[in-house]
């Protein structure tokens, strides 16, 4: 079903719902509208307090967190200004990237974000984690927390914490900044955290050599015989094989022309082909047996690969790995098995059952509390960096009574980092539009 049907019909199924609820003022106590946003929200709050008993250790956190906040927050505007600049001087093609559908952090929809269990457990633990980070700093700096609750528009689009609005206005300064901040830095730390346990699992992995198909080359004998990636070879005329090494073995006694029969298998249904063997490409280095023309999945190099996550280049490609295994499944579907079922299980032996389980909830986690720590950390209202960039401002200007010119920057910089985003996401289409790409 095409995604666009699928979109109306979850918008419209809300709708009904939420109508239903509003017109009728149903659980008036718990569930509020803002605009089309539906808020659900408890006052079950009193489990805040236990943290107040460590207020100086969670000081001295939210104070080490609201530096790195600001710090984040002047870094990301300086990528998107560069990655702007840059898509204004080198064209990019459009990708899917730039598909509208893909604003929407709706897993299924979103082409980046599968509709699974894990995917759903994790952007469950991101939002908690972020609001219990604000509501734990503000039990710390003695505001009290009226309410918390979920926001949902067809699905959770966010959680929040409601302190007391009056005690809150009261508070200035680093004690705002550091409640303000910590919701970031707690799925900043939250995502090292999985992403440290990530790494530390993906360790206890060991490569097979299962005769995996990863690549089928267009037009070559395995091509025309209908085999395709994701295949597990069985046979080859007639012989059992377990190993990539027990295929070549065989095919290196073949020469081009030669017939072979294998036996393969793709989600449990076995299949027969026969195949005429071919001559190898000029760059494969120059062997006079047969060739079928495909790659096999390659183990071994992903866990060497996997063993460099431990670094900052490692952490960058973890962070792209959920938007390259669609623009490049050549190249990057290898990797699929890190967020999303995967036939690839099979070339690997594992410690225990449901490990790829847990390693693809461990995946979204990191990938999660991560993206939406650096995204939060944006200077713009409603975002929690444009709140922390407002108390900034304020603090900044009222000693020199320049209090009444604060609206004015923090809005003239909220509607600047949204059209840097709007224009970050949408240039590549415009300037494909305009014939410069």
């Amino acid at each position: 079903m095409d995604w666009i049907l699928i979109l109306v019909a979850l918008v419209a199924l809300y709708a009904i719902i939420a109508y239903y609820i509003h017109s009728r003022n149903l659980w008036a106590d718990h569930i509020v509208f803002y605009g089309p946003i539906m808020a659900i929200r408890s006052r079950r709050v009193g489990f805040f307090d236990r943290f107040t008993r460590f207020h100086r250790f969670l000081r001295v956190y939210g104070t080490i967190g609201a530096i790195i906040v600001i710090f984040v927050s002047v870094a990301m505007v300086a990528l998107l200004v560069l990655a702007l600049y840059s898509n204004v001087v080198t064209p990019q093609h459009p990708t899917a990237v730039n598909d509208p559908r893909n604003i929407l952090v709706i897993p299924g929809v979103n082409q980046f974000i599968p509709f699974t269990i894990a995917v759903w457990l994790a952007l469950f633990f991101t939002l908690a984690i972020h609001e219990f980070g604000h509501a734990i700093l503000a039990r710390v700096e003695k505001l009290k927390v009226s309410f918390i609750g979920v926001l949902w528009c067809v699905i959770p689009i966010g959680a929040f914490v409601e302190p007391d609005e009056t005690e809150f206005e009261k508070l200035h300064g680093l004690p705002k900044i550091r409640m303000l901040g910590a919701g970031i830095t707690n799925n900043m730390v939250a995502g090292f955290a999985c992403f440290v346990m990530l790494v530390l699992l993906l360790g206890m992995a060991v490569p097979l050599q299962t005769p995996m198909v990863n690549t089928v080359y267009k037009d070559y004998p395995a091509d025309q015989a209908g085999i395709v990636a994701g295949s597990v070879i069985l046979s080859v005329n007639g012989i059992p094989v377990t190993t990539i090494d027990g295929v070549s073995t065989i095919l290196n006694t073949t020469h081009p022309g030669d017939q072979v029969v294998l036996v393969t298998e793709k989600d449990g249904i076995s299949s027969s082909h026969q195949l005429t063997l071919t001559t190898r490409p000029q760059d494969s280095g120059g062997s006079q047996s047969g060739f079928m023309g495909v790659t096999y999945y390659d183990s071994a190099g992903i866990k060497r690969i996997f063993n460099g996550f431990a670094s900052p280049l490692g952490f960058i490609a973890m962070l792209a790995v959920p938007v390259y295994v669609i623009l490049d499944p050549t190249g990057w579907g290898q990797f699929l098995i890190l967020v999303n079922d995967s036939a690839n299980a099979v070339a690997w032996s594992v410690p225990f059952p449901g490990y790829w389980q847990v390693i693809q909830i461990l995946f979204w986690c990191a990938w999660f509390n991560i993206t939406v720590g650096l995204c939060n950390a944006l200077p713009l209202v409603p975002f929690d960096g444009g709140y922390i960039f407002k108390e900034s401002v304020e603090r900044i200007l009222e000693p020199r009574g320049l209090m009444k010119y604060s609206g004015q920057i923090v809005l003239m910089v909220s509607y600047a980092m949204l059209l840097v985003l709007v224009l970050a996401f949408t240039l590549p289409q415009i300037m494909h539009a305009l014939g410069y790409s």
